[in-house]
């Protein structure tokens, strides 16, 4: 039987799963061995250490995306422009091991001159298309660095970068407002969020929204175990407050569940509709290309 090996190979992590020719996960495993951890040259070492007892499988045919394709990684895999759909992501596949391995391109877009990448998450676009069966849509992919993504006729059509959580931690680590805040972030207090993200939409701008964290503090005003919420608020709403949400167009929403629901919460004081999708869609991403790339593969 026709078998895909599906490789989530980010910054700190990697991921696979063996799928069959349905597209049906058979196994999962996930080593700590982000593309950070490994020197280069050692690349193929740490695949074959994971992952050689399924890639020895007679016709197994591998797709890696993520930041294996970046310059630290494995093999660069140069950026595919957009608009981009699955046969212009197929035709700029950097190939490790012709017709077995090969590492998936990330895309790029400019706006008013100024580029914009992404990696792994194109994938993750493609896998929630085929898994809600969307052609159009604004798909939104929270973390470390947020993109919001456009989708027509199922090609990206453009997407966009925010430094979400990047900031969050900058400010929650290493500013003054970490002063007022508690060691940990506990649990989401969902009332000191929705004010934080609340504000943010009517506000001027995070620059001047976030000093309301000392002041809320100073003045007694909240608890202090309540700010890292409020602050978590405020950096998502300047998020949603600085996009476009398309009256009638669906918002998709894809990673982890305690990340998207925040947003979902968030995008509700938008009055946008969402849907969710998990850490499932980079796997129906990897095999819905498999289908358009490797000539052996028939499901």
């Amino acid at each position: 039987m026709q078998q895909l090996l599906a490789v989530d190979w980010g910054s700190s992590s990697l991921r696979g799963a063996l799928l069959d020719s349905q597209g049906r996960v058979l196994k999962e495993r996930s080593f700590p061995r982000g593309i950070l951890t490994v020197s280069p040259g050692d690349f193929a070492t740490v695949f074959e250490a994971c992952f050689a007892h399924w890639t020895g499988a007679a016709g197994t045919f591998c797709l890696i995306s993520g930041m294996a394709g970046s310059k630290q990684g494995w093999l660069e895999a140069p950026y595919c422009a957009c608009p981009a759909g699955f046969d212009e992501v197929a035709s700029h596949l950097a190939w490790i091991r012709a017709g077995r391995i090969a590492i998936v391109p990330g895309l790029s877009c400019e706006h008013e001159g100024i580029p914009d990448v992404m990696r792994g998450e194109e994938t993750q676009v493609f896998g929630a298309l085929q898994l809600l069966g969307l052609q159009d849509g604004l798909l939104i992919l929270p973390g470390t660095h947020s993109k919001w993504v456009h989708v027509a006729g199922g090609r990206i059509r453009d997407f966009s970068t925010s430094m979400t959580g990047e900031f969050y931690a900058l400010l929650r680590q290493h500013s003054l407002l970490a002063r007022s805040l508690p060691d940990t972030d506990g649990e989401l207090d969902g009332e000191a969020f929705d004010e934080g993200v609340a504000l943010a939409l009517r506000g001027a701008g995070l620059l001047q929204t976030a000093f309301s964290v000392r002041t809320l503090s100073l003045f007694g005003r909240m608890a202090a175990s309540r700010l890292p919420s409020y602050l978590s608020g405020l950096v998502i709403g300047e998020e949603i407050r600085t996009h476009a949400l398309p009256a009638g167009m669906p918002v998709v929403l894809i990673g982890a569940e305690q990340l998207t629901e925040r947003y979902q919460r968030a995008l509700a004081q938008r009055q946008a509709v969402v849907r969710r999708v998990g850490a499932e869609a980079t796997w129906r991403g990897l095999w819905a290309l498999a289908q358009t790339i490797h000539p052996s593969w028939d499901p």
